[in-house]
């Protein structure tokens, strides 16, 4: 999901530049070592869930630790994913989280992550897509994660096969960077073709 940016500059250098290109302004949360974290512009304590529904209503944002600075943006976003996949419908199977696990210290590591964002990002725009031309046969604020299951698994095979499709051009993009690169010649998760 890329719903969420991070500033590339500290905010002060941010606040310096022009308001008229400038899009809505970076929100700063400050985590405390009791683990609250504070919203700088309501000047109130927020929790996870307002974190989630920031993230829902793609508001920039970015948490910084009160006394180091650091940001901790990642970590707040992980805790996040972490509460969602324990509770609810998770996303990610027991094999998918292994399979990613295996990547971290691979030389395939960084490719992985730009090849899961830039997967992220096209699902997100084909499911826009989809969404926009159904438009008025359902009402978009109650489409649970269980209801849209449901309602891909009574679609019609060209449905089901287009995303079948989708995930084949990934899986033979992969194979194919994989094949070009003798540097990594097995990939965790994606085994040599004998």
């Amino acid at each position: 999901m890329t719903t969420t940016r991070r500033a590339k500059t500290p905010p002060a250098a941010a606040d310096d530049a022009p308001a008229a290109t400038a899009g809505p302004a970076l929100r700063t949360l400050k985590k405390y070592p009791n683990r609250r974290l504070y919203d700088t512009q309501t000047s109130s304590y927020i929790t996870l869930t307002d974190v989630k529904r920031m993230v829902l209503a793609s508001e920039p944002f970015e948490v910084r630790d009160a006394k180091t600075g650091e940001d901790l943006t990642r970590s707040i976003l992980l805790q996040i994913i972490l509460e969602e996949e324990s509770g609810g419908v998770p996303m990610f199977s027991t094999q998918a989280l292994a399979q990613i696990i295996r990547f971290y210290g691979h030389a395939m590591q960084g490719v992985m992550g730009t090849m899961l964002e830039k997967n992220l990002q096209a699902f997100t725009e084909l499911q826009a897509q989809f969404l926009q031309s159904s438009k008025g046969l359902y009402d978009p604020k109650q489409l649970s994660p269980e209801l849209w299951t449901k309602f891909l698994s009574g679609q019609p095979d060209a449905l089901q096969g287009l995303m079948g499709s989708y995930v084949e051009q990934s899986r033979a993009l992969f194979e194919q960077m994989q094949k070009a690169s003798a540097l990594f010649p097995v990939v965790p998760g994606f085994p040599a073709k004998r």
